[in-house]
């Protein structure tokens, strides 16, 4: 394989032209590689074809764009190749591992829900019917906690109960809760 010295002084844009000399180069790194850096290849992405053809082109891209780094002298052209592809497919696993939330797939996603308002009202009426079936001390409790969102504290402290009975108020309220709305047919 004959190898030029230096790239072209234009090697990294995107727009260079090839040379005969450069055509020569990847025509043999081709010819000698190409299978067995697929087959490394293949391995590297878990069989995805596609990706593995990727990788291949872009180890000979880069071969082509280094050609300095493929002399003789220097190591094997093989191993170069395949530490080059190895490096490739980490950099392009890492890259898809930190995107967030990316998922692969043929189907389309669910549709969002859609908020009834009228759901919501109904709910909101049964709820209300079941707290007026507890007692005073019970609902007082949970409108506290879980209404007005206050701590264990704060509700002991506006109901002027122990912290302790507000705690076992509201284990009870909310076993009585589930009670009642058993008995008016809600299940869940």
């Amino acid at each position: 394989m004959s190898l030029r010295t230096a790239p072209p002084a234009a090697a990294e844009s995107e727009e260079t032209a090839i040379t005969d000399d450069d055509a020569h180069l990847l025509r043999a790194l081709h010819d000698e590689h190409a299978e067995a850096l697929y087959a490394h290849a293949l391995r590297l992405v878990d069989g995805d074809r596609q990706r593995a053809e990727d990788l291949v082109q872009e180890t000979l891209l880069r071969a082509w764009r280094h050609p300095e780094s493929l002399d003789p002298r220097r190591g094997s052209v093989r191993a170069w190749l395949f530490t080059t592809a190895r490096n490739l497919a980490i950099d392009a696993w890492r890259r898809r591992s930190t995107r967030v939330g990316e998922v692969y797939t043929d189907e389309l996603p669910e549709p969002p829900e859609v908020v009834d308002e009228t759901e919501r009202a109904v709910e909101a009426w049964t709820v209300a019917e079941a707290l007026s079936r507890l007692s005073p001390s019970h609902r007082d409790v949970l409108v506290e906690c879980f209404y007005q969102g206050r701590s264990v504290a704060e509700a002991a402290s506006r109901l002027g109960v122990p912290p302790g009975t507000v705690k076992s108020r509201t284990h009870y309220a909310l076993r009585s809760l589930r009670l009642v709305l058993a008995e008016m047919g809600v299940t869940g």
